[in-house]
């Protein structure tokens, strides 16, 4: 949900849609500078989420950010604005901070995770933070993007000195573009023993749910409406009746307009999906 006006203002966003799930940005994804929340806006924040019973929220960090980059210059920014998403969290007393792994830069796959895994790390060291769970978005794999596979992400877990304090995201689209299949049964239940073989599905915390434009294995990142893409009806049926993700939180990121029309619409669809 937007936090235009207000972080506050996502609940009032997200009750309108009757969602029960919310992730945020923290602040403007589209500036390196930020201004400090103060105590006005901390306390509308935690008024606002009590209202909703205190639904799960994670916060989505900039998209600026590469702790993979190879520019220097780029890397200390992207440093510097990790540990200030990780603070920011921490205030808010939200217990996720969702991160993309970010991307190589042309140096390679290896030397890119490398690079991420002792940036992360670095920055968050540096927040002095304890509360807040980073949680490693798998992706399509778009261009020199890291994450696409459960191998690399599962890299990141286990050669982080914060390792307990990691935890992924799965996003269906970026799943099926990076060729993990959801459309079958079989398909389905091969993609998540894969992911439990690999990295283990403890470690899986929360869902990006959405459709993917472009066709499996494209690595391509564009996000569709649910049932109106490549992955269809039947995948988002299989997820949501899965009872080993019951309790996940799952949220949309779908296109919408200012009316959130489609927000409502997709989550009808969704709910239409559930077995009673």
């Amino acid at each position: 949900m937007s936090i235009a006006g207000g972080l506050h203002l996502a609940f009032t966003r997200i009750r309108k849609v009757k969602g029960e799930s919310l992730q945020i940005f923290l602040s403007n994804q589209r500036q390196w500078k930020t201004l400090p929340l103060t105590a006005e806006m901390i306390e509308d924040f935690h008024q606002q989420w009590k209202k909703t019973n205190s639904m799960p929220v994670a916060a989505h960090d900039s998209y600026l950010i590469n702790l993979a980059a190879p520019d220097p210059t780029i890397l200390d920014k992207s440093v510097a604005a990790f540990v200030d998403e990780l603070q920011r969290a921490a205030v808010l007393k939200i217990p996720f901070l969702i991160t993309h792994p970010g991307s190589h830069g042309g140096v390679g796959v290896e030397a890119g995770l490398e690079r991420f895994v002792e940036n992360m790390d670095r920055a968050i060291e540096r927040s002095k933070t304890s509360t807040v769970t980073v949680l490693i978005e798998n992706t399509a794999g778009q261009g020199t993007n890291l994450g696409s596979t459960f191998e690399e992400i599962s890299f990141i877990l286990s050669e982080s000195q914060h390792g307990d304090r990691l935890g992924v995201c799965f996003d269906t689209s970026h799943a099926f573009a990076a060729g993990y299949d959801l459309r079958t049964r079989a398909t389905y239940e091969e993609t998540f023993s894969q992911f439990d073989r690999i990295i283990g599905l403890q470690r899986l915390k929360f869902f990006h749910i959405n459709d993917s434009k472009r066709p499996l294995g494209s690595r391509v990142d564009r996000h569709q409406h649910i049932g109106k893409g490549e992955i269809g009806l039947a995948g988002f049926r299989l997820l949501l009746n899965d009872p080993r993700f019951r309790d996940h939180p799952m949220v949309l990121e779908t296109p919408k307009g200012k009316d959130l029309k489609e927000d409502k619409k997709n989550l009808r669809v969704l709910r239409s999906l559930i077995e009673k």
